[in-house]
């Protein structure tokens, strides 16, 4: 999933960051995020804390660090952020390494419920960093009634014909087509999924754009009325415009999950190992939370919210029950090529 910092971000500024009181010996350590993901303070603080000399890296999409980690075999990695399904995927090629817990005792501080996320039991290869639902985000104030159903937009009405916009990502937009049908958002039998391209197809029709980074300023400026979005960048339209409002289609949503990875070929796996836990330290991952706008599956740093954030955001109290009940992204092996080949043929059609 791709992130970037906002500008309720840069006006709250960075809330600083907790830092562990042992400095060790130093090493060089290359950490691999999305732009805006962390405390813009946190690789300086943790440098300091820590007396090792960590270097942060941007990757704009989950598709371009991976195409890195796999041409490279994960070398030149030490821990990288990528969602859920594709921490799946480097464990799966054998390039990210089985976690020791003794060298994380901050693993301690995620919800129960977050150490049983189907992609990895027992977080063994992965650590949930952010988690959330993909739904609808809307201007109450401009359409005449709230949009309960994955239908709303992807067969709208006149009234919003030409003023949606949904995720380009090729999980994402898949997803919301498998949602309206019914279908799991793994889904991979042939024929539904050719059912899902041709409503896709025909949704194509009534859309504004594809759009995975300024839907929610299209929201806010009014040139989009409703758009598929996921809960935390919808939060920045809420920022903005209190009208602006987040809704889980009744048909139901993915459980996305954003993790960190440790790489088997790292070369600086103990320094690696502090960073994931300096990560899960309550504040350092509570400024996340009160900054990028997205839960964090940390109980401590979510209780630290304060109740007007909740009820600004109501989509960041949403408990981890309620968010396990969705199903979450898996890797799909060889028919993510047929995903994207779809896809392909959606954005292709005229």
């Amino acid at each position: 999933m791709l992130k970037q910092t906002v500008a309720v971000c840069a006006l709250l500024g960075a809330a600083g960051v907790a830092g562990m009181t042992a400095p060790v010996q130093a090493e060089e350590l290359v950490v691999s995020n999305w732009d805006g993901y962390m405390a813009p303070d946190a690789i300086e603080a943790f440098n300091e804390a820590t007396g090792n000399d960590a270097e942060l890296v941007l990757h704009a999409t989950n598709e371009e660090i991976m195409g890195k980690l796999i041409a490279s075999k994960g070398r030149g990695y030490d821990v990288v952020f990528v969602s859920s399904p594709f921490a799946e995927v480097l464990h799966n090629l054998g390039l990210a390494e089985e976690l020791d817990h003794d060298k994380i005792p901050n693993l301690d501080n995620l919800y129960a419920q977050a150490q049983e996320l189907k992609h990895d039991p027992g977080n063994t290869f992965s650590v949930p960093y952010a988690w959330g639902t993909t739904g609808l985000c809307y201007r109450s104030d401009l359409l005449e009634e709230e949009p309960t159903s994955w239908m709303a937009l992807l067969d709208p009405s006149d009234e919003v014909t030409g003023k949606t916009t949904m995720l380009a990502t090729d999980r994402w937009l898949l997803a919301a087509g498998l949602l309206a049908k019914g279908y799991s958002v793994n889904e991979t039998d042939p024929e539904k999924l050719q059912e899902v391209r041709d409503l896709l197809i025909e949704a194509k029709k009534t859309l504004l754009a594809y759009d995975d980074t300024t839907f929610y300023a299209k929201l806010v400026s009014g040139e989009a009325e409703l758009v598929q979005a996921w809960d935390g960048w919808c939060n920045y339209g809420i920022a903005e415009n209190a009208d602006i409002k987040y809704v889980v289609p009744e048909e139901g949503s993915d459980l996305w999950v954003d993790t960190m990875v440790i790489l088997k070929n790292a070369e600086n796996k103990e320094a690696a190992y502090e960073f994931v836990n300096f990560m899960l330290d309550p504040e350092n991952h509570g400024w996340a939370a009160e900054n990028i706008l997205y839960k964090v599956p940390n109980e401590p740093a979510m209780a630290s919210l304060s109740e007007e954030m909740l009820e600004t955001y109501p989509n960041m109290a949403m408990s981890p029950d309620a968010l396990m009940q969705y199903e979450q992204l898996r890797d799909v092996g060889e028919d993510q090529r047929t995903y994207s080949r779809i896809v392909s043929e959606i954005k292709a059609a005229n």
